[in-house]
């Protein structure tokens, strides 16, 4: 098969070589001779392709993709230069042979198995290792028109599931059969299947609906809800929980296209909400609103997170914005590309200024114990001017 000829865009050859060149640039900042990837998304980013292989990128001159399988896939799906590899132990001898030599080198320590980190520093033994994750991070939080296009096709399924739950959101079903309904409409509309997360146990499922109180029981994941869940092994998400009328049904969307995700939050209802409720909703859409007016390339995100804190503060809210008690989360925003967790995360404690291409989800949300949570959650392109939004569904409650 040529290459191109898949249903996805694959990524361009000038795409790649620019992102190479970043990664060196960044080498030759920090003193590192040569780089070696291992982790999926990144060996995404950087060759176009998945494949259990190795990527040597050196500081200067043409990176090199050791595949041990598959190989074909690897040279139908990646513009580089592939070289079958019989497994990780004839490295040494290859990279002998292609020139590939340093003596410090770059590897994704946040990610790799510390089993196969000591099988490579055996094989290594003379190398210097140093981490290369934080350079990684912050090439990746850029997103080229590449990505942007992606991103907005990932937006598009989101848009299509919302509309859908508007027509098949009903009383009596389960959350869990409205999950099963938008998932496999977000599949027919080209949807991956997965949604990636960065870090040892990440995990995420790519859709919540949760219905009343099932939105305020949390879990071991760093989210400000979590839900039930179907079984204690993935404790998280929708459950056989039925949906009721007068309650908050929150779906929390996260869809994927091309490797690239997107994640929304809307709240429906069938009837009314409590008032305190609703209130809390249009305080949510008044942080957003805020946002959204003075955010623009060069703000600082935990300048964002406390105009957030500050807007709940003055009405009242503070204790049930983004958690409540000992669950509340110490974010109120979130990088998106390859992975839901990429940078910038808009936290109290981040001070790197937002650049033009970055992508972020805003997710102001409350939640009440007992009766459910309220908010909205919008995915935002960084530009010097401003946001721009990645979808086009309405921000408003939906009532039903």
């Amino acid at each position: 098969m040529p290459r191109g000829a898949g249903t996805f865009e694959l990524t361009p050859l000038e795409e790649i070589k620019r992102r190479v060149r970043e990664l060196q640039n960044r080498m030759e900042e920090k003193g590192i001779d040569l780089a070696l990837l291992l982790q999926n998304v990144d060996l995404f980013y950087f060759t176009g392709t998945i494949q259990k292989s190795y990527l040597f990128v050196p500081r200067e001159g043409e990176a090199t993709y050791f595949v041990e399988k598959n190989y074909e896939r690897a040279v139908m799906e990646s513009p580089l230069r592939c070289i079958k590899v019989a497994s990780l132990d004839a490295l040494p001898n290859l990279l002998c042979e292609y020139g590939l030599k340093g003596k410090r080198v770059g590897m994704e320590l946040d990610v790799v198995p510390v089993s196969l980190y000591k099988k490579i520093r055996n094989l290594f033994g003379e190398w210097e290792v140093l981490s290369i994750s934080t350079e990684i991070k912050r090439i990746r939080s850029i997103k080229s028109d590449f990505e942007i296009r992606q991103i907005k096709r990932s937006g598009e399924i989101v848009t299509e599931v919302f509309s859908k739950a508007k027509v098949c959101l009903r009383e009596g079903m389960s959350e869990l059969e409205l999950d099963a309904i938008l998932t496999s409409l977000g599949r027919s509309l080209g949807h991956q299947g997965l949604v990636r997360m960065r870090g040892c146990n990440q995990e995420m499922v790519n859709i919540y609906v949760l219905a009343g109180d099932s939105a305020t029981m949390t879990s071991c994941w760093d989210t400000p809800i979590s839900g039930y869940g179907m079984t204690p092994a993935i404790a998280q998400g929708s459950s056989a929980r039925i949906v009721g009328r007068d309650q908050p049904i929150l779906i929390d969307y996260g869809a994927g296209y091309n490797g690239y995700v997107t994640d929304e939050t809307r709240v429906f209802v069938i009837g009314r909400l409590k008032d305190h409720l609703e209130r809390a909703w249009r305080v949510a859409l008044d942080i957003i609103e805020e946002v959204e007016s003075c955010t623009r390339a060069g703000v600082l995100p935990f300048a964002i997170y406390e105009r957030g804190q500050e807007i709940a503060r003055k009405e009242g809210l503070t204790p049930n914005f983004m958690g409540h008690g000992e669950e509340k989360v110490a974010f109120v925003g979130h990088g998106l590309g390859l992975e839901l967790n990429e940078w910038p995360i808009i936290s109290k404690g981040n001070r790197e200024p937002l650049q033009s291409g970055m992508v972020f989800a805003f997710e102001p949300k409350f939640i009440f114990p007992g009766e459910g949570a309220v908010g909205i959650e919008l995915d935002y392109i960084v530009r010097d001017d401003g946001l721009e939004r990645v979808t086009q569904f309405p921000k408003e409650m939906i009532f039903l």
